[in-house]
């Protein structure tokens, strides 16, 4: 890829929601994997809450 093919397009590739940068599926969908972080336009369908080891909802409340 060259330079210009590697810049991330606002907008296209991300967005700002107050202080934070949000990912686009697009952008996710290029970079070619998943980080397992939860991503809200996770292209490879993944769900953070859906995974055996995450801890419940009450036990996360409970500390």
């Amino acid at each position: 890829m060259s330079a210009a093919e590697d810049r991330l397009v606002e907008g296209e590739d991300y967005y700002f929601e107050g202080a934070l940068v949000v990912f686009t599926g697009r952008f996710l969908l290029r970079r070619g994997y998943c980080c397992e972080s939860g991503c809200r336009h996770c292209p490879y369908g993944f769900r953070k809450e859906a995974r055996e080891d995450a801890p419940k909802t009450n036990e996360r409340e409970n500390g």
